[in-house]
This record gives structure tokens, C-alpha cells and sequence, in this order.
């Protein structure tokens, strides 16, 4: 999802348009104090005092050049996000896959996942948000099997059938591909991914088979405090490390874990600089993805066509 929304960020912005993202409910903390809550530079992250997850969907975007709102208030949201400081020409809705756009839209994208197949139809927000689609982008077609981006295709015919569908891919890319050929990799996946989630691969262990790691390194002997309880409570996760970080504990557990695991290098797959909030003593490296519009219909098509009528 996250490179989607980059990536329409991106497409907008080439037709002069400034955009201003606003992330569905984050925070954990004082909710009072956070009802409003404005992303421009890294420091905002701290102020606000983001867990890894909020700043999962957060520092993408400012890293960018973005702005990012979130909180709880959404009318107060918008209307802050509507009269930014740097100014405003579109509003985008950065949701998740448990809620739906708490705004009217203009144009209403839902991405569906093949690697999910059916999820499309099984979850109430999901389904809700298949039905408000203008259009649809089935991501991951590089990656998924065939028939279960045909099962998504299939869905998709019988909940909206007027819905203009977009194929996509994510390719995968590393800063250091010379640190995973023939090397005993960890894999740090995004948390929620693997967590609630519920999937059993992240973008870290696409980058490892496909650039040639010889062995993932299994954390699990390796675990330090509140990260067992993690693996006990999701014992799916299986031999990769979740980033988990909602209190100072569970960070300092996350680090201590990272370093404790006897592995060659350590391979990043979470969407931020997991460097800069631990202290990875291995050689490591970061992995990116970005959306690729696959074919015609093409996303490019949709945001061209959206951008014309404003």
C-alpha cells in the first residue's frame, strides 16, 4: 500500500500539484494530545512520539518531501491539511486494510493483494472498499500465483464490475546486494505485516531469496524480553524478526535481539531506517520497492484523467 500511495503522490506532484497525504488513526498514546498531528521533518516523529508503525507509514512520506497528517480528529485534520503552511491542491487518504476512507473522494483507489487472495471479499472493510472503487489496482502480479490473481480478478468482476482494474508490480531493490549473495541473512520484517497481518513473507525475504542469501537465520534462540511474548502470542512469524516498537522496551528488545543473532548481515525490509532509532552492530542493508503499473490500463491513465478535471 505504502508504495502506492507513494507512487500517486509522485504522479500528482508532476502535474503541478501539491499534495498533502492524511494516514487513518495511529497513534497510541495521549489521544487528546494527539488529535492533530502534522509530519513534515524526522523531528516530528519524536515530538509526536511515534512507534516503529507510525513511523512505518509516516517517514516515506517526509523523507519526500511530503506532508502527512494523522491523529484522531478528522474534521479537524482536514481542515488543517486543507490550509497547510506549504499549501494544498489534493488531499489523499492514506488508509489501511482495516478501515475506509473517512472522506468523500473525487477518485477512490483500493489496492487488493493476490498474495492475500480472497481477503478482497472476507473482511467487511475490505470488501466495502472494493465495492467504492473507481478503480483497482491488483498488486504483486510479478510475485503472486497465477491463480490467485485470478481468484482476485474473479471478486473484483462480481463486487464492481465498473471499477477500471490496474495491474502492478512492487520490484524489489537493495542498497547492498553484496551483503546477501551466499551470506546467513536476518530478515527484519515490517511488524504488522507479519503480526495482524498475517502473512508469512515481507518484502525482506523477497530481497533475500532473490539476490541469493544462502541461509535466513532463524531469531528465535535469539529473542530478548517482550519479543518472546511477541512469538508466543503469533507463532506464525515463523524464522523472521517482526520490527516491533511500541514502547521503549520492545525497542531496546528489538535491538538487543538484532544483535545477539549470529548471522552474516542483516537484511532491513521495513519501509524505514531502522538504523536510526537502533543500533545494528551487523552489516546490514536496506531493502525498497516502488510501484510499477503493468500494461493498460495504467495508473498513469486514472491519475492523468483525475488531474484534468480539477
Amino acid at each position: 500500500k505504502s508504495q502506492t500511495t507513494r507512487k500517486v503522490i509522485e504522479l500528482l506532484m508532476e502535474k503541478g500539484l501539491k499534495v498533502v497525504a492524511v494516514r487513518h488513526p495511529m497513534p497510541y498514546g495521549d489521544l487528546a494530545k494527539q488529535a492533530v498531528q502534522r509530519f513534515a521533518v524526522l523531528d516530528d516523529l519524536v515530538k509526536h512520539e511515534c512507534t516503529i508503525e507510525e513511523m512505518e507509514e509516516y517517514e516515506p512520506h517526509i523523507v519526500r518531501g511530503n506532508v502527512i497528517y494523522a491523529g484522531v480528529d478528522y474534521e479537524a485534520i482536514l481542515r488543517a491539511a486543507e490550509n497547510d503552511p506549504d499549501g494544498c491542491d489534493v488531499i489523499l487518504w492514506d488508509g489501511g486494510n482495516n478501515d475506509f476512507s473517512f472522506y468523500h473522494a473525487d477518485l477512490y483507489l483500493t489496492l487488493v493483494d493476490p498474495l492475500r487472495p480472497g481477503h478482497e471479499s472476507l473482511y467487511y472493510p475490505g470488501e466495502v472498499n472494493v465495492l467504492l472503487a473507481d478503480g483497482i489496482i491488483i498488486n504483486k502480479i510479478d510475485s503472486a500465483a497465477p491463480d490467485d490473481i485470478q481468484m482476485v480478478r474473479e471478486n473484483i468482476e462480481r463486487l464492481n464490475p465498473k471499477a477500471t482494474v490496474i495491474d502492478a508490480a512492487s520490484p524489489i531493490r537493495v542498497d547492498n546486494p553484496g551483503l546477501i549473495k551466499g551470506k546467513r541473512v536476518l530478515v527484519v520484517e515490517d511488524g504488522p505485516t507479519l503480526t495482524h497481518g498475517g502473512m508469512k513473507i515481507g518484502a525482506g525475504t523477497v530481497a533475500a531469496k532473490k539476490f541469493g542469501a544462502a541461509e535466513l537465520i532463524d531469531p528465535r534462540p535469539f529473542l530478548a524480553g517482550k519479543l518472546a511474548e511477541t512469538f508466543e502470542i503469533y507463532p506464525g512469524i515463523g524464522s523472521l524478526l517482526p520490527a516491533m516498537g511500541y514502547s521503549e522496551q520492545q525497542l531496546r528488545d528489538l535491538e538487543t535481539t538484532i544483535n545477539n543473532t549470529v548471522c552474516d548481515a542483516v537484511v532491513i525490509g521495513t519501509p524505514i531506517d531502522l538504523s536510526r532509532i537502533v543500533n545494528i552492530k551487523h552489516p546490514y542493508t536496506r531493502v525498497h520497492y516502488d510501484l510499477q503499473s503493468i500494461g493498460e490500463p495504467s495508473l498513469e491513465q486514472m491519475i492523468d484523467d483525475f488531474a484534468s478535471k480539477r
